[in-house]
C-alpha cells in the first residue's frame, strides 16, 4: 500500500531561488512537481524527501535557469486488485458508500456491502440489512477488498471499487458474528419459524 522509491531527475532552478541554498531550492521545486500527483506506475505520490546528490548547475544559452541532476526518495500510495484494506466510511449515498483509504476514497456499491439484502435509510443516514440486522453509517471503520482500479490523469478522477461481501470483511463486529444457520424443510422451503437462506 505504501512504498518508498528512489528517483533520479533533472531540475531547472529559476533565478527566483538563487538567493537561497541550491539544495533547498531544488527540494521546493521537486515537492511542487511531484507531491499530490498521480503516476500510473508509482501511484499517488505523497511526499518527497532525502534530496541528495545535487549536481553543479549547467547553463543553457538563452535560459536564465541553472539545471541540476538530483536523486531523491518519494513516499507513494498504490493499491493492487485483490488487496485487503481498512478505512473509514466517509459518505453514504443511495447507490452505496465511500470508504476513505489513505489519500483516496473507494466506492462500495450497495450490492457489495453485504451478501444480505440491504436498504438505505436516507433520513437516519444508515444502511440496514434485512435478515442479519447489520448496519453501516458514516464514520464506521470497515475492511474491504479492492475489486477494480481505474487510474486517470489526476487523483480526483481515479476510481477504486471495493467489496465487503466475502467472509472476513466489513465492520469488525460483522467478522466476529457467528454464522447463522437456516432451518429448511424438504424441498428447500423454510420451516415455520425459520428463514430462507439469503441468495448468493
Amino acid at each position: 500500500m505504501y512504498y518508498i522509491s528512489t528517483i533520479k531527475d533533472s531540475v531547472s532552478v529559476s533565478p527566483a531561488y538563487f538567493g537561497e541554498k541550491i539544495d533547498d531550492g531544488v527540494e521546493k521545486i521537486l515537492r511542487t512537481r511531484y507531491e499530490r500527483t498521480l503516476d500510473r506506475d508509482l501511484g499517488i505520490i505523497l511526499a518527497v524527501f532525502d534530496v541528495r546528490d545535487v549536481s553543479d548547475g549547467r547553463i543553457i544559452p538563452g535560459d536564465p535557469s541553472t539545471h541540476h541532476d538530483v536523486t531523491f526518495d518519494i513516499l507513494a500510495f498504490k493499491l493492487e486488485v485483490e488487496e485487503v484494506v481498512v478505512g473509514e466510511v466517509s459518505e453514504l449515498a443511495d447507490f452505496g458508500c465511500f470508504v476513505r483509504i489513505g489519500p483516496i476514497d473507494g466506492l462500495v456499491h450497495m450490492s457489495q456491502i453485504t451478501s444480505d439484502f440491504i436498504s438505505y435509510d436516507r433520513k437516519a443516514g444508515v444502511f440496514v440489512s434485512r435478515n442479519t440486522g447489520r448496519s453501516l453509517k458514516k464514520g464506521d471503520v470497515v475492511f474491504g477488498k479492492v475489486s477494480s482500479i481505474s487510474l486517470k490523469s489526476s487523483i480526483g478522477d481515479a476510481k477504486i471499487a471495493l467489496t465487503m461481501r466475502p467472509d472476513g470483511l466489513g465492520k469488525p463486529e460483522w467478522i466476529k458474528e457467528p454464522k447463522k444457520e437456516y432451518r429448511t424443510a424438504a424441498g428447500g422451503r423454510p420451516q415455520r419459524g425459520g428463514r430462507r437462506p439469503p441468495r448468493k
